[in-house]
C-alpha cells in the first residue's frame, strides 16, 4: 500500500502547486486551461481506445458496464461525495464554483488506465512499485494543471485514489489470474473510451455525461475473454 499512499501525496502536493498559481490567473485564462486540458484528456482516451484488439468487448463491455452504473448511480455517488466535502472542505461555495466538477474528473482520471491496473496488480503481488511511482510522477504534473483550473476538489481526489486503487492493491491476489494480456488491453481501451467522455464534459459540449457511471465497464473485459473461450469451445 505504500506506492498508493505516495500516488496520494503527489496529487495532494501537484494539486496544492496548482490552487496557488490558479489565484494569479485570470478566469479567462483558467477557461482556456480547461480547454486545452480537456483536448489532452481526449487524445489520451483515443490512444487508449484505438489499442483495441476486440471492439465487440469494448461494446458490450461499454453498454453492460453502462447499464449497471445507471442502475446503482455511481455518478451521483460520487457528486455526493464531493458536495459533501465542499460543505465541510469549502464553506464559502462561491470560492470554488469547480470543486465538484474538479473532484469527479480527477477520480476518474487519476484511476483509469492499465497503468492503476498493472501497478496496482505488481504493487499487491510483487511488491514491485515502480509502475505506480511512473504513475505518481505522471499524476504530479496532471494534477498541479488541473488543481490550477479546478481547484481544491482535484486535492480531494486523493481520498479516491485510497479507496479505488488502495482496494484494486488489496485485491489483486485475487484478480491476477483473470488478468490476461488481453484483458487488461481491452480494459485499457474501455477506460479510453470513458475519459473521451470525460473530455467532451469538459469542453462543455451538450448534455452532461455522467462518466463514472460508466466505470463498472472498466472491469468487465476480465469476463468477456473466458465467456467467448467458453462459447467457442461450444461452437
Amino acid at each position: 500500500m505504500i506506492a498508493v499512499f505516495v500516488n496520494m501525496a503527489t496529487v495532494i502536493v501537484g494539486s496544492l502547486i496548482g490552487i496557488l498559481l490558479r489565484n494569479r490567473l485570470k478566469e479567462s485564462f483558467q477557461n482556456a486551461l480547461i480547454k486545452a486540458l480537456a483536448l489532452c484528456t481526449a487524445v489520451i482516451g483515443l490512444s487508449s481506445a484505438l489499442e483495441t484488439e476486440a471492439l465487440l468487448c469494448v461494446i458490450l463491455s461499454m453498454a453492460l458496464g453502462t447499464a449497471l452504473g445507471e442502475l446503482i448511480r455511481i455518478d451521483d455517488g460520487i457528486e455526493r461525495a464531493g458536495d459533501f466535502l465542499k460543505a465541510k472542505l469549502v464553506p464559502n461555495s462561491g470560492s470554488d464554483s469547480r470543486f465538484t466538477e474538479g473532484f469527479v474528473s480527477a477520480c476518474i482520471l487519476f484511476c483509469i488506465g492499465s497503468m492503476t491496473i498493472m501497478g496496482s496488480l505488481e504493487a499487491g503481488i510483487h511488491h514491485n512499485y515502480g509502475i505506480i511511482y511512473a504513475k505518481s510522477a505522471l499524476d504530479f504534473v496532471s494534477s498541479m494543471a488541473f488543481g490550477a483550473a479546478m481547484g481544491f476538489g482535484v486535492t480531494c481526489s486523493a481520498a479516491f485514489i485510497l479507496v479505488f486503487q488502495g482496494g484494486l492493491t488489496l485485491l489483486s491476489g485475487l484478480l491476477a489470474p483473470a488478468l490476461s494480456p488481453a484483458a487488461v488491453a481491452e480494459m485499457s481501451a474501455v477506460g479510453g473510451t470513458i475519459l473521451i467522455g470525460m473530455a467532451l464534459n469538459m469542453l462543455g459540449l451538450g448534455e452532461r455525461i455522467k462518466v463514472a457511471n460508466m466505470l463498472p465497464a472498466v472491469f468487465l473485459p476480465l469476463a468477456y475473454f473466458p465467456l467467448a473461450g467458453w462459447l467457442s469451445s461450444l461452437l
